[in-house]
């Protein structure tokens, strides 16, 4: 169990709550119980016709479709973050699961408890509306990655957006403190594990990156967002 405070704490890190105040917040949390999940385990499916807004406590989460039998994540959750709006809208995510990376914690609300805190609070819509908006620019960049760019930009990519979501900054650098494997990224970049290895080799030979007892160091911001440009060898004009 998670002190009644530093659950608090977490909900106040949610972009789209920030209008609610700690006693609302409190009230939130006496009204949702938690749902706790074991690594691995798969808590929305396509399948899955309820509609409800998650938010992560504690532990990690990732979204991932399978695309010709392969798995591809989309998104990786951290705490204080909301997902599955998707479910409520128009634009819901076709084919999307979700599962615990590790053992977390997660609360979520139905489309009556969030219609109930919007019309309370109509600065919420707003600000997931803009959530929306940005997840959707997000996967259509990511997607766009995935057609147009050859592995090692792709891994370049998700680097970047890794140092930009979790990156902390070193006398030599910035570190990724989670430890990802090959096999971890390449559902990330839609690669099999020989060729984010490859990519790799790539980047640290560019003097991009490199790697550290498993964490991923970027020695070379800039290096590495011009390998992030690079185009599939098949889309680069003669």
């Amino acid at each position: 169990m998670m002190p009644l405070e530093e659950e608090v704490q977490v909900l106040s890190r949610v972009d789209i709550l920030g209008p609610l105040s700690e006693e609302e917040l409190r009230e939130l949390l006496r009204q949702t119980p938690d749902t706790h999940l074991q690594a691995g385990a798969t808590f929305y499916t396509p399948e899955d016709a309820s509609e409800q807004l998650f938010i992560l406590k504690k532990g990690r989460v990732r979204i991932f479709k399978t695309v010709d039998g392969r798995e591809l994540t989309l998104t990786e959750i951290e705490p204080g973050t909301v997902f599955g709006e998707m479910s409520l809208t128009a634009q819901r995510l076709q084919g999307a699961y979700a599962e615990a990376i590790e053992s977390s914690i997660l609360i979520s609300m139905s489309r009556s408890d969030l219609e109930r805190i919007i019309e309370e609070k109509p600065q919420v819509w707003i600000r997931l509306v803009n959530l929306l908006s940005e997840r959707l620019r997000s996967y259509e960049s990511r997607l766009e990655d995935l057609t147009l760019k050859d592995v090692p930009a792709r891994l370049a990519n998700i680097i970047l957006l890794l140092c930009e979501g979790e990156g902390v900054m070193t006398h030599q650098g910035i570190k990724i403190p989670h430890h990802y494997t090959h096999e971890r990224l390449g559902t990330m970049i839609g690669a099999n594990r020989e060729a984010v290895t490859r990519a790799f080799t790539k980047l640290q030979d560019e003097g991009a990156i490199e790697l550290r007892r498993r964490l991923i160091h970027v020695k070379n911001i800039e290096a590495l967002r011009r390998a992030a440009g690079g185009l599939a060898p098949q889309d680069i004009n003669p």
